[in-house]
């Protein structure tokens, strides 16, 4: 990766062509015009479109019966062992375990009857918007990945909008990337597919936050480190024309913009938030391991501040336990056994959470301006096991949205008796993406980008906005 922890460092630790594909992976890139990038940088974006998404990932698949969908009527095979309350919107009942969030329907849509998944632990699609990925060990072939690949949500808005604040990429992942995270979520979560590593997310795990501004190196120094970078760089074009070299140079341009300003350094320094922002998301003297991980809660405060940093997509994933620590042979929202146990712990963290969220972008003036999706990558079966648990259940999921200008205080769709299958209003996940891009200024009907192969692809093929979210 590319660092400048001190005066005896390097750019690059060898000249290798994976090397320089692992500044792509990190994604100090973002790729745009220059006229693009002063315009925004002048004006902000263009009245009345959203200017960033928050993107939580639920990992596992999160129990729709159990959050959102709740069966009080079904049989108790089915229904489970938690009550609906009221919420804020008359009419609407949300589960027991979220009260905060029932408190604040007036800013949320939910969504019952989402589907267009596969029976497959990927959240390739609620970052991507498609189903299909490569082919990963215990995933099944899936046919119509095309060559390169799928490009996130970050990266569309990357290679569409380019930054929104200079020295901020557009597309931030906080996602941790150790082995164990990366196999539950199977793929990248803000890839670059078919859009070259230049528009992959920047992997805020994969670097030392130390390393992202210049420790006592000054500009003249850095000025001749650019200089020899530039002949290794002319020397790497003669050896090596591989697919993805040709966004190098604006590898190295993101790069000393993300060194050469703190704005993104400090977002992610949380010792830079007051105490009283700090408690509101639960980081205070109730959860004395959170710096461990216990609650990831810290996951929803980074992400405020870095979106406001002005990142354009940030992509969390959540969940009340470590990635690869398991309990009782489950893990993240995977909740074949031990279903309600598992919720009783997860669920008031989750509430906590999204509603601190929701909150700190009301109260700085940006809800209306940042979009928030949280979602997994299915439902759950609505009969519970012989282990107390429920299994995958790709049939219908649920999801929640706010802010970003959309319309909230509803629900979209609903499902039958038993939370089987859509009842009324299915709404496929593409759609939701057809209108977060809406939201962001991109037309979905015209907007198209070549893949690998040269062949011209649609963002979301034949998915529109949602007129109940977007008009």
């Amino acid at each position: 990766m590319l660092t400048i922890p001190g005066a005896r460092s390097r750019f690059c630790d060898g000249m290798s062509r994976r090397s320089w594909l692992q500044i792509g992976g990190l994604a100090l890139g973002g790729m745009a015009l220059p006229d693009i990038l002063r315009a925004e940088a002048e004006s902000g974006s263009p009245a009345g479109r959203a200017k960033g998404i928050i993107m939580v990932v639920l990992p596992g698949g999160p129990s729709h019966l159990d959050m959102y969908d709740l069966k009080p009527d079904a049989p108790s095979e089915i229904r489970g062992e938690f009550q609906p309350i009221a919420t804020k919107v008359p009419g609407i009942d949300i589960c027991e375990l979220m009260p905060s969030l029932a408190a604040r329907t007036d800013k949320l849509t939910l969504i019952r009857s989402l589907n267009g998944f596969r029976n497959d632990h990927n959240t390739h699609w609620c970052t991507t918007g498609w189903e299909s990925h490569p082919p990963m060990p215990a995933s099944p072939i899936i046919a119509g990945y095309p060559p390169g690949g799928w490009p996130s949500m970050g990266s569309i808005l990357s290679k569409s909008l380019g930054q929104r604040a200079l020295g901020v990429p557009a597309a931030i992942d906080l996602v941790p990337v150790d082995p164990d995270a990366r196999f539950i979520m199977r793929t990248a979560p803000t890839q670059g597919g078919y859009l070259g590593a230049a528009h992959a997310g920047f992997e805020v795990k994969a670097v030392d936050r130390r390393n992202i501004t210049l420790n006592d190196v000054s500009l003249s120094r850095l000025s001749d480190r650019r200089t020899l970078l530039g002949s290794f760089d002319r020397f790497r074009r003669e050896v090596d024309r591989g697919e993805f070299t040709d966004g190098i140079d604006e590898f190295h341009r993101r790069a000393f913009e993300v060194l050469t300003s703190s704005r993104l350094a400090d977002a992610l320094d949380l010792s830079r938030e007051d105490q009283d922002g700090r408690n509101r998301y639960g980081l205070d003297g109730s959860y004395p391991n959170e710096r461990e991980g216990k609650t990831m809660l810290d996951q929803f405060l980074l992400a405020r501040r870095v979106i406001e940093a002005g990142a354009r997509c940030v992509t969390l994933a959540f969940s009340r336990w470590p990635f690869g620590r398991m309990l009782q042979g489950d893990y993240n929202w995977d909740w074949h056994k031990d279903n309600f146990t598992e919720a009783r712990g997860a669920l008031p963290l989750f509430d906590l959470g999204m509603s601190a969220l929701i909150d700190d972008l009301s109260e700085r003036g940006l809800l209306d301006d940042i979009a928030v999706v949280a979602w997994g990558e299915f439902g759950r079966t609505p009969k519970i096991n012989a282990n107390a648990g429920r299994d995958h259940w790709p049939n219908v999921a649920g999801a929640l949205l706010a802010g970003g200008g959309m319309k909230c205080g509803q629900v979209i769709g609903s499902t039958n008796r038993l939370g089987e299958e859509p009842l009324d209003r299915p709404v496929h996940f593409r759609d939701v993406f057809a209108s977060l891009y809406h939201r962001m200024g991109v037309d979905v009907s015209t907007t198209q980008f070549a893949d690998l192969a040269g062949r011209p692809q649609y963002l979301v093929a034949d998915h529109r906005p949602m007129p109940e979210l977007v008009g």
